[in-house]
């Protein structure tokens, strides 16, 4: 017999925490802007502790869904997006280096799109995806505290964003390549494992052979 949570998916632990994380998206960004940075370092934190548990809740309670694998880079790239789009408008100096996190999550998006219109399952976050967004959550972090509590002079504010973001950006371009060969393996494969249907999955079922 089914539990509920293979009946119904989305209610689950771990892809109710990706939705937490999703949410907090638009809130973090009104606080960021607002000058809020309180308030925007809380919902940082509740963003990156809820990135940390929904794999952890996943696998300790094995509710790990084909859905949940979708939610959580999703979150991670509305997350980073914003946050990013956000600095490069109070700092628009870093916009440059910013502009890679965000060609880095369109891109991918992008290769999500094309997976699930080719019925095949996009990939799930990987070690060196998640360190990239470790670091990202990092860098925002120390940016915001910067920004809001610490008295720093402009040029030590733009140096240590700046190096930062560039290992951040390094870090993202080498998953963004990683993640580029999986993309392309999946669109090759012929291995039913790799078969997924969006509605199968928020039906509880696990892709087009389940």
């Amino acid at each position: 017999m089914k539990t509920e949570s293979q009946k119904y998916p989305v209610l689950n632990v771990p892809n109710t925490l990706s939705f937490i994380r999703i949410l907090v998206v638009p809130a973090m960004a009104y606080f960021f802007l607002n000058d809020q940075i309180l308030w925007a370092v809380v919902m940082i934190a509740i963003s990156g502790l809820s990135d940390a548990f929904d794999g952890f809740f996943a696998r300790k309670l094995n509710q790990v869904t084909d859905l949940g694998k979708m939610l959580d880079p999703l979150a991670d790239k509305l997350t980073q997006v914003a946050a990013a789009v956000c600095i490069g408008v109070k700092f628009p100096s870093l916009v440059f280096i910013l502009m890679v996190f965000v060609a880095k999550e369109v891109l991918m998006a992008i290769g999500a799109f094309v997976l699930l219109k080719r019925h095949k399952k996009p990939c799930a976050a990987r070690w060196y995806g998640k360190t990239a967004t470790v670091l990202f959550y990092i860098s925002v972090g120390i940016i915001v505290v910067m920004d809001g509590f610490l008295n720093l002079k402009t040029e030590v504010f733009y140096t240590v964003s700046s190096v930062l973001l560039g290992i951040t950006a390094v870090m993202m371009v080498y998953a963004m390549i990683r993640y580029a060969a999986v993309f392309f393996a999946l669109l090759q494969s012929n291995d039913p494992k790799d078969n997924f249907d969006i509605r199968s999955a928020l039906t509880g079922r696990d892709g087009l052979n389940s």
